[in-house]
């Protein structure tokens, strides 16, 4: 007991004690958690007088809450604070844990004990999210094995155990080779074209480690600004070169992890009756199936294709307008240098021109006023909180004096913290006495830290990333979904990503612009004339980047709906011709972007065969925010519509349901084209 007691994963609090949470903590934690659900489980399925929703479906949801949580939180610790220790114990439990889920729909008596509920007469008045409720678990473990042979299920359970244990390695191959990577520049005439405030970051990083010079890195801030601006090409083709053989080194190799994890996910697909992963995963999201999903990502591309052709003839050209014509062809790490080029010669526009109207902590209010303005919402710092880490802050978000949660910003990049920008839900609210307990969340980002005195000035994407990800977290925090398991982001996965796309149209509109986007030193506002070049600019190459992300998803669906290793050979000789088909310059020999695909590897499902999910969910967002658009994109009506029909609902009805009870209508792809300047005219009829 007093074990229990001095063990704060045992029993987390709403203000989680990250400052007491250690590595060996970690280990009994789990284990007694796991072993106190599993006690819940047997509980559950034991022969009982009669059947009710409270005593089967509502202890279900209860028995695995306060494992959910201290694993999660483990994950996140692990995620923005990797070392040794904590990483030993993380990857020991792991295993256990993904064998566990993984076991809960193949137990018979379980099984048996919600088929008999589904039978009752209290069940068949279910209504609302309590009978989504029913109805998703029973297809859940249906979907997961529960009407397999004993065998068979002891398959699925090895499965489970080894997917966790290899996508559990792929993340942190993964960030290990991120983090160790660097390139020290000495000499200073070797940085022309490098921006100030990336040349001030580079000397940061450097004595932050104790070197002279300037120091590279991996890192998203300082890949960005080398392959934009830097104008010497060998370093910008070293970095990426190493940016995309990250994870291929014999120490962190993960190439042989994803050949065995495509082969695992195809195993169980079908195992539970499936033609493929890809229709498996898809079975209860808007696709419904690889097929369907395919054929979106082809629509798509088909739409794009002319532009993107034209588009890359005209970047190939500008090049030799430039430097004469003898000039060499576009290698890959000239692009992004180029299309810079290209777009400030064309639109006089130069995204660094925007860096210091975009202070971090301003950037912050304006966006936490946009929400406040859309849905009658407040936010405000809570400095008491513990933390994980002195740069991580902590907000609560209240309406009329009611507290509906707090959650964390861990913003900047560091070695110990994985790459990229995320949002996780930590503890969902449900109903209690007449309200709802608060919520619990955060959103990590790395975006460009602070130099010295001079505050963190972000690029007008790290502005659109933080509004992204606090979409996502509006979807948690503005959760009123009775049944914890359907509420805030639990949604469909090609539809997670709407209340998180939508957020940044607002980073567009000048109405909104207005409330943060000021001069960090003389708090001008953006000049009119620099606002309007950056506008023009929205559909500059947007055939290039839209076809970057079709890409991608193309790449999943493939892998997981028709790559054979016998037929097809090497996996990342497989990846780069599938890639290069859509690629704007050729792709180097060593090109091995497979291995730090973390959307795809490092989860046992993850982004998997739903990759897609971000360009569908553009269709939703860009459609969706055209109400916004005719009514006042600070319409508090209208804001309260998309919170009431959206937000709140969580996955307490189909996502179209709810996406028609806030438009009146089912999607239309034409404003995402329209948005992308790929539509010049109405289409005909």
């Amino acid at each position: 007991m007093k074990d229990v007691i001095a063990n704060p994963l045992f029993s987390i609090r709403f203000e989680v004690p990250f400052h007491e949470i250690r590595a060996e903590h970690v280990v009994p934690a789990v284990e007694g958690l796991l072993a106190e659900a599993k006690r819940c489980i047997e509980e559950i399925a034991a022969p009982t007088p009669s059947r009710t929703y409270e005593n089967t479906l509502a202890a279900l949801e209860d028995s695995t809450e306060k494992l959910e949580l201290a694993v999660t939180i483990v994950d996140h610790l692990e995620s923005v604070c990797s070392e040794p220790a904590l990483r030993e114990a993380h990857n020991r439990v792991q295993p256990d844990v993904g064998a566990f889920y993984a076991s809960i729909p193949l137990h018979t008596g379980l099984w048996k004990a919600l088929r008999d509920l589904a039978a009752t007469d209290g069940a068949q008045n279910l209504a609302g999210a309590k009978r989504r409720f029913l109805e998703k678990t029973i297809d859940d473990f249906k979907r997961h094995g529960a009407d397999l042979a004993p065998a068979g299920k002891q398959r699925l359970e090895a499965i489970s155990r080894e997917l966790t244990e290899l996508t559990n390695k792929f993340s942190q191959n993964l960030l290990d080779s991120t983090a160790e990577w660097e390139l020290i520049v000495d000499d200073q005439s070797r940085l022309a074209g490098l921006p100030d405030s990336a040349r001030e970051q580079a000397r940061a990083a450097a004595e932050k480690k104790g070197k002279s010079g300037y120091r590279f890195t991996l890192q998203a801030p300082s890949v960005i600004a080398v392959m934009t601006y830097l104008d010497d090409a060998s370093i910008r083709e070293q970095v990426y070169r190493a940016y995309n053989r990250r994870a291929v080194d014999e120490a962190r190799d993960n190439r042989p992890l994803i050949n065995r994890i495509l082969e695992l996910r195809r195993e169980k697909a079908v195992l539970l009756g499936y033609r493929d992963f890809a229709d498996l995963t898809l079975h209860d999201r808007m696709a419904k199936n690889g097929e369907a999903a395919a054929r979106f990502v082809t629509d798509l591309e088909t739409k794009a294709a002319e532009a993107f052709e034209r588009e890359k003839r005209e970047l190939a050209a500008f090049r030799r307008r430039s430097e004469g014509p003898t000039a060499p062809d576009l290698a890959a790490w000239d692009i992004g240098y180029y299309a810079e080029k290209q777009r400030n010669a064309l639109y006089d526009f130069d995204e660094e021109e925007l860096r210091p109207y975009f202070p971090a902590d301003r950037v912050l209010r304006g966006l936490f006023e946009t929400t406040e303005r859309l849905y009658g919402i407040r936010v405000e710092e809570d400095s008491k909180m513990p933390r994980w880490h002195p740069d991580v802050r902590c907000f609560r978000i209240s309406e009329n004096g009611e507290l509906l949660g707090a959650f964390y910003a861990d913003l900047y990049p560091r070695d110990e913290k994985r790459g990229g920008a995320w949002m996780n839900g930590l503890i969902t609210g449900g109903p209690a006495d007449g309200r709802f307990k608060p919520h619990l969340g955060l959103i990590c980002s790395n975006i460009t830290p602070p130099v010295g005195d001079k505050p963190a000035l972000l690029t007008h994407d790290e502005v659109s990333t933080l509004f992204h990800e606090f979409g996502h977290l509006l979807h948690h925090m503005l959760s009123r979904v009775e049944v914890r398991s359907l509420g805030g982001t639990h949604v469909a996965w090609d539809f997670v990503e709407l209340p998180s796309q939508i957020m940044e149209n607002w980073c567009w509109e000048r109405e909104a612009l207005d409330l943060f986007a000021r001069h960090y030193e003389t708090d001008a506002p953006i000049p009119e004339n620099l606002f309007k070049k950056m506008r023009r600019t929205r559909t500059y190459r947007e055939a290039s980047a839209m076809m970057r992300q079709l890409s991608f998803a193309a790449l999943d669906l493939k892998l997981h709906r028709e790559y054979d290793a016998e037929r097809d050979g090497d996996v990342i000789a497989y990846t780069n011709s599938v890639l290069q088909t859509y690629a704007a310059a050729p792709l180097p020999d060593d090109y091995a972007f497979l291995t730090s695909f973390g959307h795809l590897f490092s989860s046992p499902t993850g982004y998997a065969a739903g990759y897609y999910s971000y360009k569908w969910a553009e269709v939703l967002d860009a459609d969706a925010f055209t109400r916004f658009q005719k009514e006042g994109v600070f319409n508090i009506e209208t804001g309260r519509a998309f919170r009431d029909a959206i937000l709140a609902r969580g996955d307490s009805d189909e996502p179209m349901n709810l996406y028609k009870r806030f438009m009146g209508r089912e999607p239309s792809v034409e404003p995402l084209l329209t948005r992308a300047g790929l539509r010049t005219r109405p289409p005909s009829a």
